[in-house]
């Protein structure tokens, strides 16, 4: 069995597919294993025969906690280096790299697709999030485009999913100050869908709703919104994997991990 094939379950009933990320021990954050068994799941999804829904959540405290900062905390005690060995801008998943496919295969999963949000996401589990249709989240939920706090940027396809969701300054907000926002704010500013006491089981709900409609229908509409939403989105997946190339193992990110480990304020190096 491949270290990853348990971070990621599937449970398949009556047309509806319930997809559970399981590290609770960390919140279910991003770790090699978590990267990979998400992109195993989505594709599997995309093949899965009988598939007409899906619900993914997380199991535990969170949803997602985005990336490990433990590896973020290693690499900068380490003198930096590239988060990941080829870098960000090859592509390795069609327009996207590895770490971005986590995110933006739900898109190409071709039926809806529900997050159930309770806890937190942040970073790199909110853009995994945003990959999907629809968001369902706890009031009390915690959201955040975390990566400026890491002297990064967002690069699991979240510039490109959050445009259509929320106003342009809005977005800007999110990510320069990278500020936690609850459900209810979520909701409010675009990002969420609803907001629910128990998301997973109100997401379940409308899931097996959605199953019951026609299921040639279900795949249109969504290729139609897809395309709507996102026409020509390649250009942009670049954009976000040579900017964080560029940003990635630098000296002022190496400096913004290590001032947020020892509760400082960052000693930055000005362009």
């Amino acid at each position: 069995m491949s270290d990853h094939a348990d971070r990621v379950t599937i449970t398949i009933e009556a047309g509806v597919a319930d997809v559970r990320m399981v590290r609770t021990d960390k919140m279910n954050a991003l770790d090699e294993a978590m990267f990979e068994a998400l992109v195993t799941a989505g594709e599997r999804l995309k093949s899965e025969k009988g598939v007409r829904a899906a619900v993914l959540s997380g199991e535990g405290r969170a949803f997602c906690a985005g990336i490990d900062t433990g590896n973020l905390k290693r690499r900068a005690e380490n003198g930096g280096g590239t988060l990941l060995s080829h870098g960000f801008a090859p592509r390795t998943h069609g327009l996207a790299n590895r770490s971005q496919y986590a995110a933006w295969v739900w898109r190409e999963v071709p039926v809806p697709v529900i997050a159930a949000v309770h806890g937190v996401a942040f970073g790199g589990g909110l853009q995994i999030a945003l990959g999907c249709d629809m968001r369902f989240v706890t009031p009390d939920a915690r959201l955040s485009v975390m990566e400026l706090k890491w002297g990064l940027v967002p690069d699991m396809s979240g510039t490109q999913t959050l445009v259509g969701l929320a106003r342009e300054d809005v977005i800007r907000d999110l990510v320069y100050t990278a500020r936690i926002v609850s459900g209810e704010e979520a909701l409010a500013l675009g990002l969420a869908t609803r907001v629910c006491a128990d998301p997973r089981a109100e997401a379940l709900a409308a899931a097996r709703e959605i199953a019951g409609k026609n299921p040639h229908a279900i795949r249109a509409a969504k290729r139609l919104i897809n395309e709507a939403a996102l026409a020509g989105p390649a250009k942009g997946l670049l954009a976000e994997s040579v900017e964080e190339d560029a940003l990635a193992g630098s000296p002022n990110q190496v400096e913004a991990v290590k001032a947020n480990f020892e509760n400082r304020p960052p000693a930055f190096i000005d362009p």
